[in-house]
């Protein structure tokens, strides 16, 4: 499979199942703190029994964040790849609710080293 048609396979399932996710990032502290964020489609997924080991928790989620090269930018946000690399420090927001990134994999569904998506455990 080429990165086109693993983006475009990803495309076509996030618009059936998917939903708006925003990526929120920080700079400075306090109150006021500012907010740099970015808008993806993504899929919002529990953890079966299974996969509930080491750093898993159970009420974590899994969030499949789209990297979108060709995805409309909203006014006031940024472009994903703008944020790139994630890290625990930045923040999703999934159905108006902010919670912690705990983990970020960004190899699962690279192809040929392109990131079509990222997969991301999440908590709160």
């Amino acid at each position: 499979m080429t990165p086109d048609q693993a983006l475009a396979s990803h495309r076509r399932m996030l618009l059936q199942v998917g939903e708006a996710i925003t990526v929120r990032r920080y700079a400075g502290t306090g109150a006021g703190r500012a907010a740099t964020e970015a808008v993806a489609q993504g899929r919002v997924m529990g953890y079966l029994p299974k996969e509930i080991v080491g750093a898993v928790q159970q009420g974590d989620r899994k969030v499949i964040l789209l990297n979108d090269p060709a995805a409309a930018v909203p006014s006031g946000k940024v472009a994903l790849s703008t944020l790139l690399p994630l890290d625990s420090d930045d923040r999703l927001v999934v159905r108006g609710a902010e919670v912690a990134i705990q983990g970020v994999d960004d190899s699962t569904r690279r192809i040929a080293d392109v990131l079509v998506a990222l997969e991301i455990q999440v908590r709160g």
